[in-house]
């Protein structure tokens, strides 16, 4: 039997509701050269990662000149930023699950694909830093998710093994980065789907079941355990 004693938050779509602006934030930049995506293409191939593994991607699929990926990573920031200035704000449901957890001894990191900058940004916009143990962004990193790097250096510093630890995500490659660290995974659809029960529920389960047993759907929650996702 396991038992948790920390949970891992990924931020975007999952703590802030940032899909939209990165997918904006992006396009703002890329039309000036004319390279603008769908916001399905978006979602379905884009999501979830860093900017610049974004442009990378579309430079070795869509021709976009490598020589451009410095001018439109900075305009994308640009445009993030000013999303989260406008848009990001405290969530009183998102703040009394965090406050709670940690009331109840659960270790709370934040490991994030996002800049440092718009990490720091989001958790001072939302008041959700103050309840972080750790936090780290893709440039605490050498390969960001889906490597599982960013929850093996949480797992590290928290001194605590993959089974000890539940993470929180929204997409696929969060989903893989977890999964391959050896973590239980609770996954959401959106930042709505983050309460302090769905949570709560998630640990009941995990701790429940072992390893070995507890794989796929368990009380219409979405869990992959160590030794991977169920395909």
């Amino acid at each position: 039997m396991s038992r948790i004693k920390a949970i891992l938050f990924d931020m975007d779509g999952v703590l802030i509701d940032a899909r939209e602006w990165h997918y904006h934030s992006l396009n703002e930049a890329l039309q000036l050269f004319g390279k603008t995506i769908t916001r399905d293409d978006h979602l379905d191939n884009f999501d979830g990662l860093p900017t610049k593994t974004k442009l990378e991607k579309l430079s070795r699929n869509r021709g976009l000149p490598r020589e451009l990926h410095g001018l439109i990573n900075d305009l994308k920031q640009k445009h993030t930023h000013y999303f989260i200035h406008k848009y990001c704000n405290p969530n009183f449901h998102h703040e009394y699950t965090l406050s709670k957890l940690k009331s109840e001894g659960y270790k709370l990191a934040l490991c994030s694909n996002s800049i440092r900058k718009s990490v720091n940004l989001m958790m001072e916009q939302s008041n959700l830093g103050q309840y972080f143990d750790i936090t780290f962004s893709n440039e605490d990193v050498i390969r960001p998710k889906p490597d599982p790097q960013i929850y093996q250096l949480a797992m590290e510093k928290l001194d605590l093994s993959p089974d000890q630890c539940l993470v929180v995500e929204d997409n696929i490659n969060g989903i893989q980065s977890a999964t391959d660290a050896g973590a239980f995974v609770l996954r959401v659809q959106s930042p709505l789907e983050v309460t302090y029960d769905t949570v709560k529920k998630a640990i009941k389960n995990v701790e429940s079941f072992s390893s070995k047993k507890a794989k796929g759907i368990i009380d219409g929650i979405e869990y992959a355990y160590t030794g991977g996702w169920p395909r």
